[in-house]
């Protein structure tokens, strides 16, 4: 469903440093309907390689993992065989606007690290936002919970050191965010009771791989992050270049420490939990 990344490709890496980051917060949102976790239906909408999936395999009862990628898709599958096997997950191929679910068939759902593939941010209202908002209402009953795991952007301009190798990119991954403010005024539109958004302060995306400040410098490494398919060829080579330089005059450590110290006020991420109301 991303308007600019190539999953298809980044899908055969992607699970080398992605992590399912702040799995606890996500967890303790997904409770704050009520009934047991272990009683729930919850729809993955956007699984990509089922990380969240399998974070919340052990507390639910069951999964619908949904994504419109097919590589990403066969992914998830391949990792939650047993899990598929036993009837506890089943995958769709499908875009999350428009589900194949009848009306009221989920306890929860969640949307992790979607939302910013949706659109481009030049049409201010968010449109294709206020959709697949809309699409979680239809689609949860009432009293069920709906968890947005998104970045915000302050967030995006500073919990990444290396978006400052290439500023144009990070201008371009905070215009398609959707403002906090926008996202909060959608869900109560659409009917849900906003809760108190909570910022993952402590976890970083990448897990350790996160702390190589030679990271840049491999593939692998960059499609860890969608952010680098907003950089161009050059842009890309000139960060690189940058890195190599300072690693050479035995800068690259200190200049990754002092921009990582942003990080540990704003964090990289935030859960917004919002509760369907009671018909």
């Amino acid at each position: 469903m991303s308007r600019y990344e190539d999953y298809a490709t980044v899908s055969k890496a992607y699970d080398e440093t992605r992590t399912p980051i702040g799995a606890d917060i996500l967890r303790r949102c997904l409770g704050a309907a009520g009934t047991p976790l272990s009683e729930r239906r919850l729809l993955d909408a956007g699984c990509g390689t089922g990380a969240y999936s399998q974070a919340m395999l052990p507390h639910i009862g069951h999964i619908d993992a949904v994504d419109l990628n097919a590589d990403m898709l066969a992914v998830a599958r391949a990792k939650l065989a047993d899990d598929a096997a036993a009837g506890r997950i089943v995958f769709h191929r499908g875009s999350i606007d428009a589900l194949p679910f009848t009306d009221a068939t989920f306890d929860a759902a969640m949307i992790n690290q979607v939302l910013h593939h949706l659109e481009d941010g030049s049409d201010p209202t968010f449109p294709a936002h206020e959709a697949v908002i809309a699409e979680m209402h239809r689609l949860l009953r009432p009293g069920g919970v709906l968890v947005i795991n998104a970045c915000t952007r302050e967030q995006l301009a500073g919990g990444y050191w290396y978006y400052d190798l290439v500023p144009q990119a990070r201008e371009s991954c905070i215009r398609r965010q959707v403002p906090t403010e926008r996202l909060t005024a959608m869900l109560d539109q659409a009917g849900f009771q906003p809760r108190a958004p909570e910022a993952a302060l402590d976890a970083v995306m990448q897990g350790e791989a996160y702390f190589d400040p030679t990271g840049p410098l491999r593939e692998n490494w960059r499609k860890g992050d969608s952010f680098w398919a907003l950089a161009t060829a050059e842009q890309i080579a000139a960060a690189a270049q940058r890195v190599r330089e300072m690693q050479a005059a035995g800068t690259l450590e200190t200049w990754f420490q002092d921009r990582d110290k942003r990080r540990k006020g704003v964090g990289q991420f935030t859960f917004f939990a919002a509760v369907k109301g009671r018909e």
